[in-house]
């Protein structure tokens, strides 16, 4: 008997998944650079100091120097894709702050709008759809917390869309032999930008060999091996040691659990938090996900190994969860397939999609209203503060500092070092002081960058908010062998 031929999709599912699709990536995309050039705020001191800083080392050969890269905790693969946007951005005549790390900025934003495009990919090569996989997709592309994270120079941004697409590749049926090839590589680049990617990669191998499709797995193992070798060649390069970078990371957070020191929370944290910052979204994309599991089993058990995992590691941050997210918003374009395909062609048939849509797009609207207490970040400090511009005022007048023709060297009083932009925005050869650095009197620079109310003497040339930027009496620096660029 022949087979059955495939019903037709009509002309109004494809015509809105088109729709939905277009309008989802588009505006948050375009969401994603404008927020990426209007907040100077940190989440994380990471976001700089494993990134943009050792970056800006890179092409203009100072910055501030963090322990994880003084003891090589981290490889340099994160850096060198951001000072390659900095040597990018320096070539088309945008050398300062704000061009450089505008371009930076918003490359990271546009990943985010490729990581929702993997979920649609997803979807669809688990049989989703394009109307249900276009609806999925937007619980990524419009949510508040992808929104939030998207412009952020973390590894867990330049790694997602590896990890969807590499995913999308490798898991479709009937994947060739070069989408195996090309979705695993991908994988392992998602490796080489973080270490806990590496769980993906367990669960691509694992999910083909549990299809039986012990060809694609030898494939997909091969080319893994292969990534993982370069990975060790690249810390051999540059630290000096194979594997030292994964080494010492694994040492420093696993078996001596120094991570602890930044905070620790229970097991039920992220679904907590996740709750919190975008309720509605959170339990539409579950729901959605676990009808997923019968048509994409190996799918949700990796995406679920991934949430497991990092739930029952001590310290946990929101961000940590951002190359899963695209794998929960195919899931849920999956979920919606099977739900739309027990429903008889109607119109009413497609305020489904269009309601997950709305969703997403509710939650979109809410980004600028998330605190730090909405994404279990300085919960026991400030959990009532904006999670917007976080010390942008202090970045912002770092970038003023570094303009001025006499700055000859700069004390931050106002904010511990880690929590601004360091080189990244002061983009100035010059000594930079901790807050705890020497007196005002000791001649080592000329300016400081402090409150309004702790001026005492000298010019005030900037400020902003409750920050000032403030020329000292003596103008001058003296020389200081004793300075040190690394991070306090």
């Amino acid at each position: 008997m022949s087979a059955s031929p495939p019903t037709p999709v009509p002309p109004t599912d494809r015509l809105l998944a088109r729709t939905i699709l277009i309008l989802a990536l588009g505006v948050g995309g375009s969401l994603r650079v404008w927020l990426a050039l209007t907040d100077d705020g940190i989440y994380w001191p990471d976001e700089v100091f494993q990134s943009l800083e050792p970056a800006h080392r890179l092409v203009f050969g100072y910055g501030m120097q963090a322990w994880e890269f003084i003891e090589g905790a981290r490889n340099w693969a994160l850096p060198a894709l951001v000072a390659a946007l900095f040597k990018l951005s320096a070539g088309v005549g945008l050398d300062g702050p704000r061009g450089y790390l505008g371009l930076t900025r918003g490359v990271f934003g546009l990943l985010g709008a490729v990581s929702a495009w993997g979920s649609w990919r997803l979807a669809r090569a688990h049989g989703a759809s394009a109307l249900a996989a276009a609806a999925g997709a937007s619980l990524f592309a419009l949510a508040a917390v992808p929104l939030y994270f998207a412009p952020r120079a973390m590894s867990e941004n330049a790694s997602a869309p590896a990890v969807v697409l590499g995913l999308a590749l490798a898991l479709a049926p009937g994947a060739s032999r070069r989408a195996v090839v090309a979705g695993a590589s991908l994988l392992g680049l998602a490796v080489l930008l973080r270490l806990q990617n590496g769980i993906f990669c367990v669960g691509l191998v694992g999910v083909l060999a549990a299809r039986r499709d012990w060809r694609s797995a030898r494939e997909a193992l091969a080319v893994l091996a292969a990534w993982a070798f370069f990975f060790g060649l690249l810390d051999r390069l540059t630290w000096g040691r194979w594997f030292h970078s994964a080494l010492v990371y694994l040492d420093f957070n696993l078996v001596q659990g120094k991570a602890a020191a930044w905070g620790t929370a229970p097991f039920a944290y992220y679904g907590r938090v996740l709750m919190r910052a975008m309720g509605t979204v959170t339990l539409v994309t579950l729901g959605l996900s676990l009808l997923a599991a019968r048509r994409a089993p190996g799918l949700l058990g990796v995406a679920a190994a991934f949430f497991v995992l990092h739930a029952l590691q001590p310290h946990k941050e929101l961000r940590f969860l951002v190359p899963v997210l695209p794998l929960f918003a195919a899931l849920a374009g999956v979920g919606l397939d099977a739900v739309l395909r027990h429903l008889p062609p109607s119109p009413a048939r497609l305020a489904l999609p269009l309601a997950v849509v709305g969703v997403a797009g509710f939650s979109g609207l809410r980004t600028g209203q998330l605190t730090f207490g909405d994404l279990g970040q300085y919960e026991n400090v400030k959990p009532r503060a904006s999670a917007w511009d976080d010390f942008g005022p202090v970045n912002r007048l770092l970038i003023a500092a570094g303009r001025l023709p006499d700055v000859c060297g700069l004390k931050v009083e106002a904010a511990h070092l880690a929590w601004t932009g360091g080189y990244s925005y002061f983009h100035r050869d010059v000594p930079l002081y901790a807050h705890n650095g020497p007196r005002r009197e000791s001649g080592l620079f000329s300016h400081v960058l402090t409150l309004s109310g702790a001026v005492a003497n000298g010019e005030v040339v900037a400020s902003e908010g409750p920050f000032v930027l403030v020329r000292l009496p003596h103008g001058g620096c003296a020389p200081d062998p004793a300075w040190s660029s690394r991070l306090p």
